[in-house]
């Protein structure tokens, strides 16, 4: 697996293109702005993209989904207790920092433990709700793309309305801090980390 990461949007999100070298399919996790940007990549690289994947249903992560989709046919995956964030403006905040946005319908609810295959490797879907209420990482080998689950040092807001601190930090702890420590984590926002910083370093969860 190959991972292209940009950051999108006026909040800097960072997208990722996970991507088999030897297929080109790939995974677009978190497109939330910048859709020109992201399909040029597509196209540089010559990558089939074979879904879309959003980590929470925040506007800032789900507001290109419409241009990616269109634009390349791959579906889009979320997990079932954010799909209604994706229609509505004011469940997705986005009506809160401008004028309200929303995205199609989701074409696949996910669930905690479910395989995504693109190409040769597999993205399992580990729910930790508390940022949203479906809010999912995504792993593969020794890869996790947390989304706003875990940062680098920090965690995501626990309150916007669905959150929970006690959720998150209990979901951090007993999910995702059980893997190995070298595990590279990719984040919503910020820079790269490992398991292994994080299991030292983070103050939320000493």
């Amino acid at each position: 697996m190959k991972i292209i990461r940009m950051e999108v949007g006026n909040l800097g999100t960072n997208c990722y293109i996970a991507f088999c070298e030897d297929t080109r399919e790939a995974a677009i996790i978190d497109p939330g702005a910048n859709a020109e940007e992201i399909l040029a990549a597509i196209g540089r690289e010559g990558l089939k993209p074979v879904c879309i994947i959003n980590t929470h249903g925040h506007a800032d992560h789900i507001l290109a989904n419409n241009k990616v989709k269109e634009a390349t046919g791959a579906p889009v995956y979320i997990h079932r207790n954010d799909a209604d964030m994706l229609v509505n403006a004011q469940k997705n905040l986005s009506s809160f920092i401008g004028k309200g946005q929303t995205c199609l319908p989701a074409d696949k609810m996910l669930e905690d433990g479910d395989i995504i295959e693109v190409g040769n490797f597999n993205l399992e879907v580990i729910h930790t709700p508390g940022h949203s209420p479906g809010g999912i990482c995504l792993k593969s080998g020794l890869v996790l793309f947390s989304g706003d689950s875990l940062f680098a040092e920090s965690i995501g807001r626990t309150d916007f309305p669905g959150g929970s601190y006690r959720e998150l930090i209990s979901n951090i702890k007993e999910r995702l801090m059980l893997l190995a420590d070298e595990t590279k984590v990719y984040p919503g926002h910020g820079p790269d980390t490992t398991i292994g910083w994080e299991r030292k370093m983070n103050p939320f969860i000493q």
